[in-house]
């Protein structure tokens, strides 16, 4: 019995059944017109420092929802429904914008940050906030994404990093069958360097392209790519975290942590202010303690499960995403932990790198090669292989459950990679062109049109629209508790936040 034959036999119907996954969804506040909305995080959303479901990401005016954990991918589906009509429904004309790629943006500084209220808590999400936008520009965190949090009963941490370098090595099908951001406004990448090609006026794109979030114009980082994570151990990932959270770096030195008016620019001067910062396609995760840092919590308890980060929102689906995808990514990531996992070498790193540039700038191009093992190997081959893997798993899953959900998955994957005008990212091309006269912008606002009309016909029911009212009232309160309740300075609480015995296992964890 080879190790994936074993390795199924170990998942069983009930542990099958006892998949968990959550949803994370990010999206700017556009104006009817389609440019960002400047507004403040609207009131009746609760307070987004405090709210369990409705938050902000880097920019005061992109949303971000959060569901809870779910055993089912309908009922996941069916809270993210419930806390995105609440929201549309407390924006008044402003819309959620459809497309991870951003709407028309102002001036790069003009760009307004996360607020979080006067706290010291609240005060230091706004400051690395700050120290992102002298990092990298403020125009790139505005990319929005959906990210897929997912955990399997009785895996332990050597596991679950088992899963996420196979996740890693085979990320490229993920980007191709899902990724739906070939085109962006010009206004992203004005006074930039790029290798876009002009569609339309206004509009820029790469005619293979599957997903430019995850190229080089997205959530890249020429500092982060001296940073040599490897993901062979939760010792040696911890490691290499703890050196870039607590080692000066020296062009962000450069910029201070405060400024000669004595306003802060950044957490600090480290390659990476928190652990949040560090970019990457999935993450290993661990649900934290008031105060605790992530770190500390994935050294003293493990992981508990892992955030995929790298799918697009998908512009034709109202929450931008479907079932179908959420199965097949149990599918991928039950495959990713089954299945032999060399430890990672840096020599792979870089050609998993390479290869998520090439997929995520001109994947549907025929005959694309990609790099495993040292060899050149078509895109559509080793992606057939991966499905043909991927087939035992659905049937388990299938059978666990009574259906046949997960192999119609399947199945739909096997149509994308043989039919590459059949995936979104080729979909959005399509309508942009033949729809919006190759305007990015017209297409985007129009889904985005599409969805808050779709929404706003369909109330919400009185006791849940109640309960989120109640949500937002509450928020508030917590709020106002957490800042009437400091009594340190931001300057001392922020040394002892940042203090590196904090991340340390066994050491104490909570800032004062």
């Amino acid at each position: 019995m080879d190790r994936s034959q074993e390795a199924l036999s170990a998942l069983t119907p009930e542990r099958l059944r006892g998949i968990r996954r959550g949803l994370e969804k990010e999206s700017l506040r556009a104006l009817p017109g389609g440019s960002l909305a400047m507004t403040p995080h609207p009131h009746a959303m609760g307070s987004a420092l405090t709210h369990p479901h409705i938050t902000t990401d880097f920019s005061e005016s992109q949303v971000e929802l959060i569901t809870g954990v779910h055993a089912q991918p309908e009922d996941c589906l069916q809270e993210l429904t419930d806390v995105q009509r609440f929201t549309l429904q407390s924006m008044g004309e402003e819309r959620l914008w459809v497309s991870s790629m951003p709407c028309c943006l102002p001036d790069d500084d003009a760009i307004p940050l996360g607020q979080y209220g006067s706290s010291n808590v609240g005060r230091s999400k706004t400051v690395y906030r700050m120290g992102l936008g002298h990092r990298y520009g403020r125009r790139m965190q505005t990319i929005s994404g959906i990210h897929y949090n997912w955990s399997l009963p009785d895996v332990s941490s050597e596991a679950y990093f088992g899963l996420i370098r196979n996740f890693r090595r085979h990320a490229f099908l993920l980007l191709y069958l899902f990724g739906a951001s070939p085109a962006v406004c010009s206004t992203f990448v004005a006074g930039r360097q790029h290798q876009l090609q002009p569609l339309s006026d206004g509009t820029m794109y790469l005619p293979y392209a599957t997903s430019l979030r995850m190229g080089r114009l997205g959530y890249q980082s020429d500092a982060q790519s001296s940073l040599a994570v490897s993901y062979n151990s939760l010792e040696g990932y911890g490691h290499s975290l703890q050196g870039a959270l607590t080692q000066a770096y020296p062009a962000y030195e450069a910029i201070g942590v405060q400024g000669p008016d004595g306003e802060y620019r950044q957490l600090a001067t480290s390659l990476l202010q928190i652990e949040n910062e560090f970019y990457g396609t999935i993450r290993p995760k661990r649900v934290t303690f008031p105060g605790e840092r992530p770190l500390h919590a994935l050294r003293e308890r493990g992981v508990e499960y892992v955030e995929v980060r790298l799918m697009d929102l998908d512009p034709f689906e109202v929450v931008g995403i479907n079932r179908s995808t959420m199965r097949f990514l149990d599918v991928f990531l039950l495959h990713s932990l089954a299945t032999a996992s060399p430890d990672d070498t840096p020599a792979e790193i870089a050609a998993l790198a390479r290869n998520q540039q090439d997929v995520a700038e001109r994947g549907r191009q025929p005959g694309l090669q990609l790099q495993r093992n040292g060899q050149a190997i078509s895109l559509v081959d080793w992606g057939r292989e991966l499905l043909d893997q991927m087939q035992p798993f659905a049937q388990a899953l299938d059978a666990a459950h009574g259906n046949t959900l997960y192999t119609d998955a399947l199945a739909h994957a096997h149509i994308g990679l043989e039919q590459p005008d059949t995936l979104p990212s080729a979909r959005v091309l399509q309508a942009m062109q033949q729809d919006h006269q190759g305007s990015f912008a017209k297409f985007v606002l129009a889904q985005s049109n599409r969805t808050r009309n779709a929404m706003l016909a369909q109330p919400l029911a009185a006791e849940v629209q109640a309960q989120f009212e109640q949500e937002s009232a509450q928020s508030w309160e917590a709020q106002r508790a957490i800042e009437a309740a400091d009594t340190m300075p931001f300057g001392v609480y922020l040394k002892e936040f940042l203090a590196p015995h904090r991340l340390v296992a066994g050491r104490r964890t909570v800032a004062a």
